[in-house]
This record gives C-alpha cells, sequence and structure tokens, in this order.
C-alpha cells in the first residue's frame, strides 16, 4: 500500500512537471513570437516612411535617379521578403545602405537640407531605427530565453519530444545598427 502510495506521488510529480514544463515553453514560444511581430511592425513602419521621404527628395535631387532607385528597390524587396529573421535581416540590411546613400544627398543639396518636410521625415525615420533596434534586442532576448529553455536538462527531451525548435537570432550587420545620422 505505502509502495502504491509513492509510484502515485511520483507519477503526480511528474505529470505536475511536464504540465509545467510545456506552460513554460508555450509561454517563451509566445513570447517570441509577439517580439518578432514588434519588429515587423516596425520595419514596416519605417517602409511606410520611404514613399514619403523619396518623393521630398525627388523634388531637390531629379538627377539623382540612381540612389532614388535603389531606395525603391531596397523597399520593394524587404516588403516582398519572408518573415523571417534570416531574410528580414538580408533585406534590412539592403535597405539600410540604400538609405544612407539617400541622407548623403544631403550634402549634396544645401536646399534638401533645409526642407521642413526632408527633416521631418529624416528624424522620424531615425526615431524609427531606434524602435526597430529596442524590438530587435527583445526579440533576440526573447529567443535567448526559449533556446536556453529548449535546451536545459531535463526539458531538453520534453522540447524534442514535442518538436518545439530553436528560433534564430535577427542580428543586423555592424554597419546597419547604427540608425542614419542626422545633422543640419
Amino acid at each position: 500500500m505505502v509502495a502504491l502510495i509513492i509510484v502515485l506521488a511520483v507519477l503526480a510529480l511528474v505529470v505536475l512537471w511536464a504540465i509545467v514544463s510545456y506552460n513554460g515553453l508555450i509561454r517563451r514560444r509566445n513570447r517570441v513570437d509577439n517580439a518578432w511581430s514588434q519588429i515587423d511592425v516596425q520595419l514596416k513602419r519605417r517602409l511606410d516612411l520611404i514613399p514619403n521621404l523619396v518623393e521630398t527628395v525627388k523634388g531637390y535631387a531629379a538627377h539623382e535617379r540612381e540612389t532614388l532607385e535603389a531606395v525603391i528597390q531596397a523597399r520593394n524587396a524587404a516588403l516582398a521578403a519572408p518573415s523571417t529573421p534570416a531574410a528580414q535581416e538580408a533585406a534590412d540590411n539592403l535597405l539600410s545602405g540604400a538609405l544612407r546613400q539617400l541622407f548623403a544627398l544631403r550634402e549634396a543639396y544645401p536646399d534638401l537640407k533645409a526642407n521642413s518636410n526632408f527633416m521631418a521625415l529624416q528624424e522620424e525615420l531615425t526615431a524609427t531605427e531606434g524602435r526597430v533596434a529596442y524590438a530587435r534586442q527583445y526579440y533576440n532576448d526573447a529567443v535567448l530565453d526559449y533556446n536556453t529553455a529548449i535546451d536545459t536538462f531535463p526539458t531538453v527531451f520534453f522540447a524534442r519530444a514535442l518538436k518545439f525548435t530553436k528560433r534564430e537570432y535577427f542580428e543586423a550587420e555592424q554597419a546597419a545598427q547604427q540608425p542614419p545620422s542626422v545633422s543640419f
């Protein structure tokens, strides 16, 4: 009788551990998904600002067609990129490089530098870049927590059995980690 009680108690503890582990893994996975959606929101916000910025620059630097087309192509590539960290990372790096070229035009065109619409859009884009960086950091922290949880003993066996898989980090190129500078 005592042996039966001990076996039932051990079984109850194992079931309790399984429930707590499963719920913890689900909570962490949901946190990663939420963090990714926050990055996605900020990247889309940045993409929405770009057409206005390009139109403003067109009025002052119409013959800079190559730079403007590079920004538009980078934006379109970012819009078409799959919603995965690797694909978004590549699109983000391409877009950041194109935007740096666009902002370099302000030095060649003093009237553009003085345009209040251009300045406001540039400030908004810089603020958005800061939000992207924060969202990226939050996402990577959530991925670290999730990946650690599914690799930790004894949860690793449980996680593998339930097909919890590691998530990718979202990292930017070193040059793309700095938001565009605003200098007047």
